[in-house]
């Protein structure tokens, strides 16, 4: 008997704040919708819909072209050890 996983229900949370726009100089909102790496977090993971989700795509490339927020990490730091002997 396979029993099926429980997820609780994702929602949009610009749905919930009733928003007419989203402001790609407002960094703090665009975070939620991007991973530590700074990439774009899919609808699935986030609970957007896809117009919300397609609104907050072009703001965050918006931010990127203006530099607010960055296209690449530098993975190197996040990598290396620093406890690392050697």
């Amino acid at each position: 008997m396979n029993e099926k996983k429980r997820y609780s229900k994702r929602y949009c949370r610009y749905t919930e704040a009733k928003l007419e726009f989203i402001d790609y100089k407002d960094i703090e909102m665009l975070k939620y919708s991007l991973s530590e790496r700074y990439k774009i977090m899919p609808r699935r993971l986030t609970g957007n819909t896809k117009k919300w989700q397609e609104r907050v795509e072009v703001a965050i490339k918006r931010a990127r072209h203006m530099a607010l927020i960055p296209y690449i990490i530098d993975t190197k730091n996040v990598v290396d050890n620093p406890f690392k002997i050697g």
